[in-house]
């Protein structure tokens, strides 16, 4: 990277942002020393403007900020932080310095499905209920998808809600598991209902 210390006398902002949640945590100050000392120890590490020397985040606490990926922006002078949190974020114990909490929103879960599904997919773990689909061929997949889409029916109609909720989940659990055995993940729905939404969208 090429970054531009002299803007700001030396100091460039770094705008912390947990991989997995997305959420902005925090924004800090680094110089060229704590720049250099984030990358060789994969932990942050600023330059504090209050105690005027470099510190590593959690160095008291051990609330560390565990470095996944730095970006600088498009005029270099601002770098964005990714990273795996060890903890709360703020000196005030919350998670983070704008008192949010840093928690996935419940839709995220299915991206961490997927992914877990794809990896079970590539391993074929022995024993797993999920091999044991993969194993059984499209017909079998397809037609479990449309058993819980079924059931989850019956209970929209004569059942419970707790019911429905609990099939539509099994479907859509197999769902996943098919879509991924024909090379696709939940994210090509999401798109194709995207496109759907548009304005430029017709009805094929």
């Amino acid at each position: 990277m090429d970054l531009d210390f002299g803007k700001m006398n030396g100091l460039v902002p770094a705008v912390i942002q947990d991989n997995t949640t997305c959420k902005v945590l925090m924004l800090g100050y680094m110089n060229k020393e704590a720049y250099e000392k984030t990358l060789e120890t994969g932990k942050v590490t600023f330059f504090s403007r209050t105690k005027n020397r470099l510190w590593t985040k959690g160095e008291e606490s051990g609330n560390f900020l565990h470095v996944v990926s730095i970006k600088e922006d498009c005029d270099g002078d601002t770098l964005l932080v990714k990273v795996d949190p060890a903890g709360p974020v703020c000196h005030t114990g919350m998670d983070t310095c704008w008192g949010e909490k840093n928690e996935p929103d419940d839709i995220m879960f299915l991206k961490h499905l997927q992914d877990f599904i794809d990896k079970r997919h590539e391993e074929m773990p022995e024993k797993s209920y999920t091999t044991s689909l993969f194993q059984s061929g499209i017909n079998r997949m397809a037609q479990k998808v449309g058993e819980e889409a079924v059931e989850m029916i019956i209970e929209a109609v004569n059942g419970t809600d707790g019911r429905m909720i609990y099939e539509g989940s099994d479907m859509i659990y197999h769902l996943i598991v098919l879509l991924t055995s024909k090379g696709y993940r939940i994210e090509n729905l999401v798109r194709e209902l995207k496109e759907r939404h548009s304005d430029r969208w017709k009805k094929q």
